[in-house]
Formats: C-alpha cells, sequence, structure tokens
C-alpha cells in the first residue's frame, strides 16, 4: 500500500475585503420606547384639537368629545367615535448614540402574538361595516392613578405596577395609556406575550403612534421573529414621519438598521443611515456606517466620498481606513489600497491600531500571491502590537506556506502564551507536528484543543491528527475509530484516504474499498487512486483495478508503483503477456518487486 506521507496544511482562507457583515450592530439590545411616562396622558392624544382643556396645576386633561366632534353626538352625548391619529408626538428619553444592534435571542415556539390593525386596516374595516373603536377619556381620578402606576413602574416595583396598571384598565379599558404602561411592566417582568399583546391593545386605541409597532419590534427580536421586526420598526418609521422628536427617530431608525444589517438590505441599509446623518450630521459614526453599507450594496462611487468624509474629520480612524482600502481593492486596484493602509499607518495613535492596518495589508498582498511581502507586513503588526495574538498566528499560517516548519511553530506557541484556550491554534500546532513526525507532540495538543470545546472544523481537525498520528504508530483500530469520528463531522477527502488505509491495514478490505471509493469522488489524487485499486486487487476485484490503473498510468506514466500494480491485475487475469509488459515499465522506472516479478 502506498499512502500520503505529508499532513494536509490546514491555512484560514483570507478575505481582503475587512468588512463585517453585520455592520451597524452593537452588542445591545433593542430598548423599549417609553414616551408616555413623562407628561400627561391626554398630551399624547388630540392636544391642539379643540375640545381639549388643560386642567390647571396638574398634567391631566379633559375632553369635551361633542365639541371635537359635533358629528358624531346626539343630544350633547357621544355616539361611537373613531379614533383620531396623534397630532404631535411625546417627549422622549434620549435614544442612545451608538448603532442600534438587534442582539439576538434563543429562537421561541411560535405563538400567535395579537397585534394591532395598521390605521389602513381600519380603515377598510369601517368601510366594511366593522364598528370602530372608541377611546374613552381618563378622569381625573383615573389620571391619578396612572401617575401613581406609573412612579412605581419607574421606581422598579413592577409587582404593584402591574395590579395598579390592570386595576386602572379595568375601570377604563378604551384608553391606550394603561394598555402602554402594563406592557412596559410586563416586558420588564420578562412576560413577553403578556408585553405584546398590550402594545397590541395600545395600538388599537392609539394608532397613530410609533411606539406601539416599535415595541412590538422590539419583542419580535427578542423572539426570533426578525422578518416581522423589520416590518414593524418600519411601520413605526413611517408613523414616526419627520415630525417625531430627534431621540426616539434615531432609536427606531437605529433598529430598522439592525434588522436590514441582518437580512442584508444593503441598499435599505443605506438609505436608512443616510436618514440617520440627516437628523445627526455630527456623528461620525452614521457617515462610517452610511459608507459602509454602500459598499456592501456594490455602489462603490457612492461609498468612495463618504468615507473620506469621515477621513476629513478624523484622520485616525482605523475603520475608515480600513473600509476605503477594500473599496480601491473591489475596484481591482490592490496597489492604492496597500497605498492607502501606508498613509493611514503613519496617521494612527497607537501601536494596535498600526497592527490592525498592518495585518489588512498582509491580507491583500497574500490576496496577490505575494506570500513573503504578506509575511513581511504581519511581522511588523507584530513588532507593533507584541500583545496582537492575530498578528503571530498570522505569521505562523504564512510561515507553514513558505515551508518554514520550526518558525511556524514557534508563531503558534507564541500566539498560545497569549490565547491559551483557543482550540483553533492548538490544532494548527498539532497539524505542524503531525507533519515533523512528532507524534507525542501532536497528540498533546490535539488532546488539547478537543479539551476547549471546539467548533466542528476544529473538532475535526484535531480527530484527524490523532487518527493519523495511531495510524503511523501501527495503532490501525484506534486510527479508524479517531478518523470516522473526524469524518462524521466534516466529510474530507484526505481524511477519508486515511480511514481507508487503516481499514486496509485491520484487513477489511471490503470497507477500505467503500471508504477510499468516497475519498477519489471528493479528490481523485494519484494517491488516492492508487490505495483504491490496491483495495480493489484485495478484494479480487481485477477488472475494475486494471480500468482505474490503467487511467492512473496514463495520467502519470512515470508512477513506478502504479504500472507494478497493473500488472498485477493483468497477472490475476490470466494476460501474463500483458502483466510482463508492465512489470517491464515498472522496473525500468526502479520498481524492485517488479524485477522480481519478471524472474
Amino acid at each position: 500500500m502506498h499512502f500520503s506521507s505529508d499532513a494536509p496544511r490546514f491555512v484560514a482562507a483570507r478575505l481582503v475585503l475587512g468588512v463585517a457583515l453585520a455592520c451597524g450592530a452593537s452588542a445591545h439590545a433593542q430598548t423599549l420606547i417609553d414616551t408616555s411616562a413623562a407628561i400627561g396622558v391626554q398630551n399624547t392624544l388630540n392636544q391642539i384639537q379643540p375640545g381639549v382643556t388643560q386642567v390647571p396645576g396638574n398634567m391631566s386633561v379633559q375632553f369635551d368629545a361633542c365639541q371635537m366632534a359635533p358629528e358624531l353626538c346626539q343630544n350633547g352625548q357621544p355616539v361611537t367615535a373613531p379614533v383620531q391619529p396623534a397630532t404631535s408626538q411625546p417627549a422622549a428619553q434620549p435614544a442612545s448614540t451608538q448603532p442600534a444592534a438587534a442582539q439576538p435571542a434563543a429562537a421561541q415556539p411560535a405563538t400567535a402574538v395579537p397585534t394591532a390593525a395598521t390605521p389602513a386596516q381600519q380603515a377598510g374595516q369601517a368601510q366594511a361595516g366593522t364598528p370602530a373603536v372608541t377611546v374613552v377619556p381618563l378622569t381625573p381620578q383615573q389620571q391619578t392613578q396612572l401617575q401613581v402606576a406609573r412612579r412605581s413602574l419607574s421606581e422598579g416595583k413592577y409587582a404593584q405596577a402591574r395590579s395598579q396598571f390592570e386595576n386602572l384598565i379595568v375601570s377604563n379599558y378604551n384608553n391606550p395609556e394603561p394598555h402602554f404602561g402594563l406592557g412596559l411592566v410586563l416586558y420588564n417582568l420578562g412576560d413577553l406575550r403578556g408585553a405584546a399583546f398590550e402594545f397590541g391593545q395600545f395600538m388599537r386605541f392609539a394608532p397613530g403612534r410609533y411606539e406601539g409597532p416599535y415595541n412590538l419590534g422590539v419583542i419580535a427580536t427578542r423572539e426570533g421573529r426578525y422578518a416581522e421586526a423589520l416590518k414593524l420598526y418600519t411601520e413605526a418609521l413611517t408613523l414616526a414621519g419627520t415630525t417625531a422628536p430627534s431621540g426616539p427617530r434615531q432609536q427606531i431608525l437605529k433598529a430598522l438598521a439592525s434588522e436590514q444589517s441582518r437580512a442584508r438590505d444593503y441598499n435599505g441599509l443605506a438609505a436608512t443611515y443616510a436618514a440617520l446623518r440627516q437628523a445627526d450630521p455630527t456623528n461620525l459614526e452614521y457617515v462610517y456606517r452610511n459608507a459602509q453599507a454602500l459598499f456592501l450594496a456594490g455602489r462603490l462611487d457612492e461609498a468612495l466620498p463618504a468615507t473620506y468624509a469621515v477621513l476629513e474629520r478624523k484622520g485616525s480612524s482605523v475603520q475608515a481606513a480600513l473600509l476605503l482600502a477594500d473599496i480601491y481593492a473591489a475596484q481591482g486596484l490592490p496597489d492604492r489600497a496597500v497605498r492607502e493602509l501606508n498613509s493611514a499607518a503613519a496617521r494612527v495613535l497607537t501601536g494596535s491600531d498600526r497592527a490592525e492596518l498592518l495585518l489588512h495589508k498582509s491580507d491583500l498582498l497574500l490576496g496577490q500571491k505575494d506570500l513573503r511581502g504578506a509575511l513581511q507586513a504581519a511581522s511588523d503588526a507584530r513588532r507593533e502590537d507584541t500583545r496582537s495574538v492575530r498578528a503571530y498566528a498570522r505569521e505562523a499560517e504564512l510561515q507553514t506556506q513558505l515551508g518554514n516548519r520550526a518558525e511556524a511553530i514557534k508563531a503558534y506557541q507564541a500566539a498560545l502564551k497569549l490565547s491559551p484556550k483557543s482550540a483553533a491554534y492548538h490544532a494548527d500546532l498539532a497539524t505542524l507536528y503531525l507533519a515533523a513526525n512528532q507524534y507525542k507532540e501532536a497528540g498533546a495538543e490535539a488532546a488539547q484543543a478537543l479539551k476547549l470545546t471546539p467548533d466542528a472544523a476544529t473538532q475535526a481537525k484535531a480527530q484527524y491528527v490523532q487518527g493519523v498520528s495511531a495510524y503511523r504508530q501501527g495503532q490501525y483500530a484506534q486510527a479508524r475509530n479517531l478518523l470516522n469520528s473526524s469524518v462524521l463531522a466534516v466529510p474530507n477527502a484526505d481524511t477519508l484516504l486515511w480511514l481507508g488505509l487503516s481499514y486496509y491495514g485491520l484487513g477489511d478490505y471490503p470497507s477500505a474499498v467503500s471508504v477510499l471509493s468516497e475519498s477519489v469522488k471528493l479528490k481523485p489524487t494519484a494517491t488516492a487512486r492508487q490505495n483504491l485499486a490496491s483495495a480493489l486487487l484485495a478484494t479480487a476485484r481485477y477488472t475494475e483495478a486494471e480500468a482505474l490503473l490503467r487511467g492512473l498510468v496514463t495520467d502519470e506514466p512515470k508512477n513506478a508503483e502504479g504500472w507494478y500494480l497493473l500488472g498485477l491485475s493483468q497477472q490475476a487475469q490470466k494476460r501474463p503477456d500483458d502483466a510482463r509488459q508492465s512489470f517491464k515499465t515498472a522496473a525500468n522506472l526502479g520498481e524492485a518487486r517488479a524485477k522480481e516479478a519478471l524472474k
């Protein structure tokens, strides 16, 4: 049997364009908009319409419904009245200036979350004869109860606030504010379904308010219903229009941006950040995110000036410099991209920032197949930031590709001193020890990688190292078990090759044929085809072996062992003349066994 003596090298592929897909996302989840708690209840609806009077000395408002809508009254008493959209928006707590990011929560079982009809849907219902909802103003006593409940909410007394809001709803179900407050309480108590129901009721009685769909969007995001969240944030933005206060409007836009990023709607994302730039022109984060979204949307001509707009105001911006390099590289100008990174390295303020730029330069040079230039940039990055794990790891990967195994081992060892719990680095180091036939060290590093809860690819790599080490030491049963586990985790042609060799070593030739056939299908290397031919010969499948070997020696006419095996297949089929010719060719190429066969 012939087997591969070189362990496959596992080198991480590098993306030239270093822009994260989840642009605009931060580590914080969306927060609910609570805009009603700071002002009088009825101040949120119909504020400037006739018939509304402010009660002197307090925050409550009284309504004269028939003065507001006389056509809906009979004998001075109101009949069913349609809900009026808000004519002014309540004050809001300032939104965070950080880009909104909806941190995905664990997906919840699908449940029917009640949502209110949109104004358009309500109009359709009215046309179909469905009665419109009636908003009932709060009495002065109910106003006082509402203020008490809000105070409990603001003080974190959620159980008490829940009872107070629920009691208020019992006395006046047809007012939006108690539903809104109860929704906030239930959200803080972790009752998302209950909160969604109350915000849905809020939307029934206040369809013109943006808080309802926005807060339902936050819940949808928390529950992993991202497409629904996107629709709800879009609805909230439509309701907010251009007249909403800047704080909540930006909060809605950032939530929308987070979901557009998740959906990879980069054109929509660019438009959203353009709106955020308009809302706050001084915010450089918005400018950068707008440029990034334009780049991801493939609108490079628009992304370029937006990126320069960041650098004009903050020349030391590492992220903008990286994006600028990506834009030039995407336009087929890698040399310009490298020059921009060199210029940026002179402007940034810290060694860690310079290291970041140099590592990106290494990526670009690697993309141009300039391995030595890429290695030099990685080494420069390591000198700029001696605590950069990525710099050491990049050096190790590039040294491996250049065949400098000893230097690569040193670099991985340095990386592991800084990041001892990196399963991937332990597995990479294990493959280098395996290639150097240092089986003890290879096994130890692979075992350490497996202890660190690796991902599937790293687990498969570590088991591969252990399996090949066992095979080379004649431990075929152990090799079979380890390699089988590896290939189940991540199917791989090389792993299948060694697994087939392990079956062959155990004398299980039918299994060897089956596994080696799969290896050949994935990667028909000469080594895999030759080993499959040997297994076919061992199972007396001579015709198949001959066909495979004829193809092999046609592709590699100087493959001495291939000619020898071809002779064996012909000899087994009682064709001595053909076998003798194949043995002669093998003998002339230096195959000693063929010389013996000719005697």
